[in-house]
């Protein structure tokens, strides 16, 4: 199965610097955590599905990397509805202890609308963000120290390298007669040999990654220069400005309608 999301590189939002792409996400994210409304939930998740184009995006590939998203959606709305304590209107469903009402449905559908407007835009930025980009960038402009930016990255290439791994363990395992076995007590043995090798592992490549990456400068304390530089446009700076301007507009129509509903009140 194709697993691999293509994304064209050269869309409009999709060739913007990483730390304006991280930042324009994260700004309605941080509003949307202090109020539960569906006017700027909805807003705001409305203005990110219209960008998606412009983030060079394919909507089957979109849905395809999405439906653990959509599925905890779901659960989440449903948890809503069932377990709050807000039961006025019609009833809707009644079953022993289990009562579910217009309201508490409105309840779950807000909560799963503002879930979804949080994650939707931290979606987009990170599925357009080369992650050597991302680090050159962090580094450039937000001032974080070498050796933290390149160390991550190089722990996220390995991410791939213990998936890996973790599947030949498996198939070794097997292959001596370790992973058949349907005792839970054994399985959970040879679950525990199986991460234990996968440590020891991780721990050796990462004490050499560690080592090169030192003998390359890494650990130095002197300023580093950058092959690959990062730009900071104008375009950038109008991607959060626009990101700011349409955080803006839908907290103001959510509070001029009365929908506003701030956590600390």
């Amino acid at each position: 199965m194709q697993t691999h999301l293509s994304t064209d590189p050269a869309a409009p939002l999709a060739r913007r610097n990483p730390v304006a792409k991280l930042a324009a996400a994260l700004l309605p994210s941080l509003v949307l955590l202090v109020s539960v409304d569906p006017v700027s939930s909805g807003l705001l998740l409305a203005a990110w599905l219209v960008s998606v184009p412009a983030w060079g995006v394919g909507w089957p590939g979109l849905l395809r990397r999405l439906w653990p998203l959509g599925l905890a959606l779901v659960m989440v709305a449903l948890g809503n509805a069932v377990f709050t304590d807000r039961k006025g209107g019609a009833t809707l469903l009644e079953a022993g202890p289990l009562l579910l009402t217009a309201e508490s449905l409105a309840t779950g559908l807000t909560a799963g609308l503002r879930v979804a407007a949080i994650a939707l835009p931290g979606v987009l930025a990170i599925l357009t963000i080369d992650p050597v980009d991302l680090a050159d960038a962090l580094v450039q402009h937000l001032r974080v120290p070498a050796r933290f930016a390149y160390g991550s990255l190089a722990a996220f290439r390995l991410a791939p390298l213990l998936a890996a791994e973790w599947e030949v363990l498996g198939r070794a395992r097997r292959a001596r007669g370790l992973g058949g076995d349907r005792n839970p007590a054994r399985a959970l043995a040879v679950l525990g040999g199986r991460l234990f090798a996968l440590l020891v592992g991780a721990v050796r490549r990462g004490t050499q990654l560690a080592v090169a990456m030192d003998a390359r400068g890494f650990a130095a304390s002197a300023h580093r220069t950058s092959a690959r530089r990062q730009t900071f446009t104008r375009a950038d700076v109008a991607l959060i400005a626009g990101s700011v301007l349409l955080t803006a507009l839908a907290v103001t129509t959510a509070v001029a309608t009365g929908a506003w509903s701030p956590l600390l009140s």
